[in-house]
């Protein structure tokens, strides 16, 4: 039976800055027809609520983050009965994403983990994405502008196939987008923007229709009213908060946050290549990181954080020119290439475990020239942002609405696609033991679970941000010694593969 559908928009707002000592104590189914605004699919009709559709879930934004929710829900026994609400004006969502083959990719990427793909996979997503252009890659270097030290990773230092894959943000949401349209799932997409929010309705208006979830609050009171900006209202059980950094969600619902400024802009762009790039490359410079990521077909991403005057210029600046500079900043400008270790060689770690990692004798590579400047070049400001709560009655954030990150890791997706596995589990839950699944005491085990992790990557993010922004002698030194260690001692080599990786934490942490 065919279902209506209507597609609306996310609307963002800042977040508040304070200090990072504060964080851990605060711390469509298949479209058959249109008309309008309005598309028909599968699934049976939401209930109503007098004149406004009634739904269990109000997803507001349907970014990657929260079109991984609205699969994940999608493709779970419990969940998939329930009538799902995405509220985003993105034209991707409406007419589907515009991805013309052999046009150069977009330099909007995300590196998504191991675990990442795992969960893709899980929700039957991740063959949408292989059909679509992606780079896997199974090597990387890291090193410092200083010359004294660098530490590379493999694969096979971990008995895997990969270290990420590195794919452009809009496969990503067009193949969620796609395994949701493949299920019968109950899934309503409003193009429009949330423009208010009421968590205690007034009003007793009569409900005209069952809604999909077998508890009985149908009672206006029991729901939250979510007002659009084309005049439309709906409501729901739950409203998650997947709208972005500057979260309407978490502003209208009243969470706090806390973070700070980096006075840092990333500069983004595609290059391409003579050849095409297999390996992940990262250099510390005095300014900032400076990454070259494989993208496919000779191509590649650039993510250079800079000072904002730095990125203002180089964004302007002449094609040839910013290919130089981007050229220098992955080879010798700063400071030589590293060569041996100032330490000698990886002899002085070898007591500390026999067990040599695959890497640990690969010599220092030089990153593959820049040929050419294949995109337009974006600057966006990097900040730290992570809400005190991530949930109180009937609201629940996820991904950047709740948390931001320094890229220099490539970890701010991840955070985000962990935190919509982790809720879709515990709705799965709720709807098990028949709960009311917008209870503040049912979402604050997805927080108690989400929190401490996403705190914890945060928080060394952080530290390497502020350890790399400081050229001091004696620092340096020890920065080195920190490559070198990495490089050499094998077991902490592997922890921190399997942390990036999504596997587990780092002993520090558990």
């Amino acid at each position: 039976m065919n279902r209506l559908i209507r597609r609306n928009l996310t609307v963002n707002v800042f977040g508040l800055k304070t200090r990072w000592k504060n964080f851990c104590s605060d711390s469509a189914a298949k479209v058959s027809g249109s008309n309008g605004n309005h598309s028909y699919v599968q699934g049976e009709k939401p209930g109503s609520t007098d004149n406004f559709p009634q739904h269990d879930i109000a997803i507001v934004g349907g970014g990657m983050v929260g079109m991984a929710l609205a699969c994940s829900l999608a493709s779970m026994p419990l969940t998939k009965q329930l009538s799902i609400a995405i509220i985003d004006s993105n034209p991707a969502l409406k007419g589907g994403a515009s991805l013309k083959k052999g046009s150069p990719p977009d330099p909007r990427v995300s590196t998504v983990t191991p675990a990442t793909i795992s969960f893709f996979k899980d929700i039957d997503a991740w063959k949408y994405v292989e059909e679509q252009r992606h780079a896997y890659f199974d090597k990387m270097q890291v090193w410092d502008y200083t010359g004294l030290g660098y530490t590379k990773y493999h694969a096979r230092d971990v008995n895997k196939e990969f270290l990420g894959c590195v794919v452009e943000n809009k496969v990503l949401q067009s193949s969620l987008l796609s395994r949701v349209q493949c299920t019968d799932a109950q899934t309503t997409i409003y193009s429009s923007r949330l423009t208010s929010m009421d968590l205690r309705p007034s009003g007793s208006p009569t409900v005209a229709a069952k809604i999909s979830s077998k508890t009985t609050l149908n009672d206006p009171g029991h729901l939250a009213k979510l007002d659009l900006s084309d005049g439309s209202s709906l409501y729901a059980k739950l409203v998650v908060g997947a709208d972005g950094s500057k979260s309407r969600v978490r502003e209208l619902a009243g969470f706090k946050t806390t973070g700070w400024n980096y006075s840092q802009n990333a500069v983004i762009c595609t290059v391409e290549h003579t050849q095409e790039n297999r390996c992940a490359w990262q250099r510390f410079l005095p300014s900032g990181p400076i990454a070259l990521l494989p993208i496919g077909d000779n191509y590649s991403n650039i993510v250079w954080t800079m000072n904002p005057k730095e990125a203002t210029d180089r964004k302007s600046m002449d094609q040839d020119d910013f290919v130089k500079d981007v050229n220098s900043a992955l080879d010798c400008s700063y400071g030589p290439p590293p060569k041996s270790s100032i330490f000698g060689s990886h002899n002085l770690f070898s007591w500390l475990n026999p067990d040599v990692t695959v890497s640990v004798d690969e010599g220092f590579e030089v990153p593959p020239k820049v040929v050419k400047l294949a995109s337009e070049r974006m600057v966006f400001p990097l900040s730290l942002n992570h809400a005190k709560n991530y949930a109180s009655k009937r609201v629940v954030l996820i991904g950047d609405a709740a948390h931001t990150v320094h890229p220099l890791a490539g970890q701010g997706v991840n955070l985000g696609f962990g935190d919509a596995l982790s809720l879709s589990k515990v709705i799965a839950e709720g709807v098990a033991l028949g709960s009311d699944i917008g209870e503040v005491t049912l979402m604050k085990k997805y927080e108690a679970e989400r929190k401490p992790a996403n705190i914890a990557m945060m928080a060394i993010l952080d530290g390497f941000q502020k350890a790399y922004s400081v050229d001091f002698g004696p620092l340096n030194v020890l920065r080195a010694a920190a490559f070198h260690g990495a490089n050499y001692i094998s077991p902490l080599k592997k922890s921190i593969i399997s942390y990036a990786s999504g596997d587990q934490r780092l002993p520090l942490f558990t």
